[in-house]
């Protein structure tokens, strides 16, 4: 049965930041219909740190796009910020407004400065422009690429694109944060420095944050909570509590207790 609730704000969707009821996905193709998501309950609450786990083409991509509104559900009910994303086919503009996105590839305009990039959305939203250029600065600051504004992505590494996409995704002050694998490309030692940066600028801005990643040991160093997918059509098999205290350093990797989560997930991956 597929749940029916008005579009707007609605108080019995208030209980989290994001709310999943029943929520499902499947796409048509030539071949026939494929089953990415099956019917979903999950509520994130306000300023969790949530990641998303499983095998690929489990669903945890799709499940995020869905909450970006970048995929409508095939049924249920997909809530942000209190209101019912979608509704007749359409989205709601103040949910969208509370969501910023980053995906694993940067998409830095390449003819336009760092602090340009970060300015876009404002720009977009007609602020001003020393509103936006004071914004961008603050921003750069906060992600750790001070000096950096007047550069252009290809003068810039891999990791210090990806901390100005994240910028770009705060330009606006979105109360949610979705991350699709933000940091799959890049080298190990730039991912764990990434890791280090991104729970510093979660732990500054108090802002919900649910992220995919394909790492069992990234996704224990992040979360509050791993919500681990099954393989497709995929369905929340587990969700596991993080007990670890904040703010967290690549030390903890070598706990026994953290050594212990990270098994506990990689055998129910396995299976």
């Amino acid at each position: 049965m597929t749940l029916t609730i008005p579009g707007g704000a609605d108080s019995s969707l208030a209980d989290g930041a994001i709310v999943l009821r029943n929520a499902a996905k499947q796409f048509e193709t030539p071949e026939g219909p494929i089953r990415a998501l099956a019917q979903t309950d999950l509520t994130i609450r306000q300023r969790e740190f949530a990641v998303l786990l499983g095998p690929s083409g489990c669903g945890k991509t799709t499940m995020l796009r869905m909450i970006a509104g970048l995929e409508e559900p095939s049924s249920g009910v997909v809530a942000v910020s209190g209101r019912k994303l979608w509704s007749h086919g359409g989205r709601d503009k103040q949910a969208l407004a509370s969501l910023g996105v980053v995906f694993q590839d940067p998409n830095l305009f390449p003819w336009l400065s760092i602090e340009d990039n970060i300015a876009l959305p404002l720009k977009l939203r007609s602020v001003g422009k020393a509103e936006r250029r004071e914004t961008a600065r603050s921003l750069c600051r906060l992600v750790g690429i001070t000096g950096f504004e007047k550069r252009y992505p290809r003068e810039l590494s891999g990791g210090m694109r990806q901390r100005a996409a994240i910028a770009r995704a705060l330009s606006y002050d979105p109360a949610i944060l979705l991350m699709d694998e933000p940091f799959g490309a890049l080298d190990a030692i730039t991912r764990d420095a990434m890791n280090i940066e991104l729970q510093r600028i979660w732990l500054e801005t108090h802002k919900t944050i649910v992220l995919v990643t394909h790492s069992i040991p990234e996704a224990v160093f992040l979360a509050d909570r791993v919500v681990l997918l099954s393989p497709r059509p995929g369905r929340i098999q587990q969700i596991v509590d993080v007990p670890f205290a904040r703010p967290r350093s690549t030390r903890i990797h070598a706990d026994a207790q953290f050594q212990a989560i990270v098994n506990e997930l990689r055998n129910h991956l396995e299976q």
